[in-house]
């Protein structure tokens, strides 16, 4: 049920069919890498201060119950811009520069979110982290995206050097390139400027035409490296604070100073009004790296609530009512099909995704039956190269954090912290959604994840 703030008295809301007759809207997604669920201060979290997220917030709606495809980078990316599961599309695990340690492939049938927009005049450009593949075919401006200006490996070694294993992985579309400066603030830049170029060709357009901006960060990720400046400024805001989260919400306030100036770049350009921008991260955060993942258990690269309940939040002026907030379920795929119908496009019948548009129209929109299935196959010693996976459905989940170790089972509704292994206690809940696990397994079997 979705709960809306604010005087709503004098808020005129645009029907869907109104909005889409008038113009599809510019789309925005800030995907944020390694963001904690309760790392911005608008959650509460005291000693952080990220008013432009909060702004968005403020100015939108806020989820209380969104999750991350996965508890690691490359499956969460793969599900945003697929509208599937992870392995369905031959990603159930990390893409590295190390082929010996590389545990997914994006699969040549995969159908990519810039590519279905296509039809409906979008132009489409993912500025940052893109961690879907190093080299042909499976680079952005191959798999749909008209423009690229980025990083194509999984993370840097530093925020400076921008390399990666001695390597060098910026691009801009296919050619290298070698920038100068910390790239959080290239990737703000980039993206700024890729605004300024749409509205000056629009401008010079009879028709203007909508674009697709996916800007991904790739901080907080490891290495936390935030400017000195930044350091500086929370050192004396929070003298007390322990040395390692000084520097974890040094980066995040770093990242959301970016945000900010994306925001008032579109408010410059008078483009906020027509652009619908939702902010998340691709799974939660690290701890020992002084993370605030809210009240759950566990961190990135887990399949706990902590490692998978991602910020989920979402603006879009004049449909979407400021100060409203939800408590609907959803998962990063259902972008993918949230945004398909905010553009008027239909994606392929075989999508998993479920559009939440409705409900960010403040429509009844009842919960989609369904199982929400979480992956990641990784290597070393700890895993193997086997997977873990969880499978929620309802108020259950059915979790395998190791794949050497005996499944658990939680309830969700009364245990939200999973502190209670109920495995046994409820055997036909157990056995039922085991079995349906095992499916999801054979399903996912069926994508190859290494390039043949």
């Amino acid at each position: 049920m979705t709960r809306f703030t604010g005087l709503l008295v004098s808020f005129c809301f645009l029907s869907f069919a109104q909005a889409i007759a008038e113009s599809p809207p510019n789309v925005i997604i800030i995907l944020a890498d390694d963001l904690g669920r309760g790392d911005y201060s608008a959650f509460g979290t005291k000693d952080i201060s990220t008013p432009h997220i909060d702004r968005l917030c403020r100015e939108g709606m806020t989820f209380h119950n969104f999750y991350a495809n996965s508890c690691v980078c490359s499956p969460t990316r793969a599900a945003l811009l697929t509208g599937q599961v992870p392995d369905r599309v031959g990603v159930p695990g990390v893409i590295r520069h190390t082929s010996d340690n590389s545990w997914g492939w994006l699969s040549p049938q995969a159908v990519l979110l810039p590519q279905i927009l296509r039809p409906a005049d979008y132009h489409s450009s993912i500025v940052g982290k893109w961690h879907l593949g190093l080299t042909s075919p499976n680079t952005p401006t191959e798999r749909g995206f008209d423009q690229f200006h980025g990083f194509l490996g999984d993370m840097m070694d530093d925020y400076l050097t921008h390399l990666r294993g001695g390597q060098n992985f910026m691009r801009k579309n296919r050619d290298v390139i070698e920038p100068k400066g910390h790239a959080t603030d290239l990737f703000t830049t980039w993206a700024c400027d890729y605004l300024k170029e749409r509205a000056a060709i629009n401008d010079r357009n009879q028709t203007p035409k909508p674009f697709f901006l996916y800007l991904a960060y790739n901080a907080p990720h490891d290495p936390i490296q935030p400017p000195p400046e930044w350091i500086e400024k929370v050192r004396r805001r929070q003298p007390e604070m322990p040395e390692k989260r000084v520097k974890l919400v040094a980066l995040i306030e770093h990242m959301d100073d970016g945000i900010g100036q994306m925001l008032l770049t579109l408010d410059q350009l008078k483009l906020s009004a027509n652009t619908l921008i939702f902010f998340t991260s691709d799974n939660g955060g690290i701890l020992g790296q002084g993370a605030v993942n809210g009240p759950w258990r566990s961190e990135k690269q887990h399949m706990y609530e902590g490692g998978l309940r991602v910020p989920g939040i979402a603006r879009w002026p004049g449909h979407i009512a400021p100060g409203s907030e939800t408590n609907r379920v959803a998962v990063t795929m259902d972008l993918f099909a949230t945004v398909a119908e905010a553009a008027g496009v239909n994606p392929a019948p075989d999508v998993e995704a479920v559009s939440f548009l409705p409900t960010l129209l403040g429509k009844p929109q009842p919960d989609p039956v369904r199982d929400l299935y979480f992956v990641r196959r990784e290597g070393g010693p700890a895993y193997g190269g086997k997977t873990i996976e969880a499978l929620v459905r309802g108020n259950w989940k059915l979790i395998q954090d190791s794949p050497f170790q005996p499944l658990e089972l939680y309830n969700l509704k009364t245990d939200p912290r999973e502190t209670t292994n109920l495995a046994t206690r409820e055997p036909k809940i157990f056995q039922e959604l085991s079995a349906a696990l095992r499916l999801r397994i054979q399903q996912g079997g069926q994508v190859p994840w290494q390039e043949p």
